[in-house]
């Protein structure tokens, strides 16, 4: 019996946050018929925030969760096939890309990689050990289970200060440490934190880096804290939660090898005046947090997803394969 040939799509796009939304409403409106891989974080990091305040329309606040089910409704009113898997290989052969996923395997003539980031953090010892036993990356996922307690919050970029607010309104107090002394956050969060400051429910630990988490009892309890300028400056929080948000490493590691990176973010070339987000294989674009090491917003993610599928488009004009 003859081996009946695979489907090869015109695009594939893995990723399933602003970006790799984003990229398949442009596809399907540019008659591609994309198949997007939604990975296993489906929504990515933005499913984590609360409320949402500057995605211009929506001024009234929405909450990321509610904005990326809007966002994925989107791409299904343009039939974009949505499909839950997550690409653990790609290779490449004859210009056709094969990925090979936990449930099935796909070719495509071209992908857009908008994997997103995931979180970082400590690389301290315990750390590991107390993950979900105390240790968090997302306030609004695991805040309720810490109500009336005295918790921690590392880190100085929006992420940070927003999920301190967050928790300020279920916990008892909040800890909020950073490694500088100026935070990076916007100054409307700061303002809103400087009055919780007031109301002593955050406590403002600038200058302090977290040195020790102590691992004498089956859940978190204690840590240290150091000073930047003075390592004999220490002290000692009992705290029952600790949230690590000190920011994000773009999930690129299955591109290792293949792409051309730098410090993990994907590379993108302006080959051309008509091409920004092509890596250095033509037929593999990237948008969203695996290129950008800048602004990580959810707006420039999702413009770079528009992007990578205008790049795209025109790539495969070149094939003649649109119709």
């Amino acid at each position: 019996m003859k081996k009946k040939n695979p489907l090869i799509h015109k695009i594939v796009i893995i990723g399933s946050g602003p970006a790799g939304y984003t990229s398949a409403i442009y596809a399907a409106r540019a008659n591609l018929n994309p198949l997007l891989i939604t990975g296993l974080n489906k929504g990515g990091q933005l499913t984590k925030t609360t409320n949402i305040e500057n995605w211009p329309g929506t001024f009234n606040n929405i909450s990321g969760i509610k904005l990326m089910e809007n966002m994925e409704n989107h791409v299904k009113f343009f039939n974009t096939n949505v499909v839950f898997d997550q690409v653990l290989k790609i290779k490449i052969s004859k210009n056709i890309i094969e990925l090979n996923c936990e449930k099935n395997k796909y070719f495509s003539y071209s992908i857009i990689i908008a994997t997103g980031s995931s979180p970082r953090y400590l690389n301290i010892q315990s750390e590991k050990k107390f993950l979900g036993k105390g240790i968090s990356t997302c306030a609004t996922c695991d805040g309720f289970f810490y109500k009336n307690k005295d918790v921690a919050v590392v880190g100085g970029g929006n992420t940070a200060v927003e999920e301190a607010l967050y928790l300020s309104k279920i916990v008892n107090v909040v800890y909020l440490i950073h490694r500088r002394e100026k935070f990076t956050a916007e100054k409307i969060l700061m303002n809103q934190l400087y009055k919780k400051i007031k109301l002593k429910k955050i406590i403002l630990y600038t200058n302090y880096t977290i040195t020790n988490i102590f691992d004498t009892k089956p859940q978190l309890s204690e840590i240290e804290i150091s000073h930047t300028n003075n390592e004999n400056l220490k002290k000692i929080l009992f705290i029952s939660g600790l949230f690590i948000a000190i920011g994000n490493i773009p999930n690129t590691k299955i591109f290792k090898n293949i792409i051309d990176m730098d410090n993990e973010y994907i590379k993108v070339y302006k080959h051309n005046s008509h091409s920004s987000t092509q890596t250095n294989i033509p037929n593999i674009f990237a948008a969203g947090d695996v290129v950008d090491h800048v602004y990580k917003q959810a707006i420039t993610a999702s413009a770079s997803g528009c992007m990578a599928a205008i790049d795209a488009e025109k790539y495969l004009n070149t094939l003649n394969l649109i119709n």
